[in-house]
């Protein structure tokens, strides 16, 4: 059975792929780039992928990124919504 991903690695993606910024994505999460940099580093090694391709001129989310991204966008709403009902 897999183990699920470390939640912060989760975000920390999500978060760089909707503002397709590890800098806009940092001052959503209130940590630096360089740390959620780190934390999609770590999910990409936890998943054997790359989820982004990076270059001087930005971030783009790759093929495999999107599609997983769809997979668990579902699931981080369900969790904040969860939360927010509690």
């Amino acid at each position: 059975m897999a183990v699920l991903p470390p939640l912060p690695n989760l975000q920390a993606f999500e978060a760089v792929a909707r503002r397709k910024s590890f800098a806009l994505a940092a001052a959503k999460l209130h940590l630096t780039a360089s740390a959620v940099s780190h934390q999609v580093a770590r999910l990409e090694s936890y998943l054997g992928i790359r989820l982004f391709e990076r270059s001087a001129h930005g971030v783009r989310i790759t093929t495999a990124g999107e599609s997983y991204l769809a997979r668990i966008q579902g699931a981080i709403s369900a969790i904040t919504a969860a939360s927010m009902d509690v």
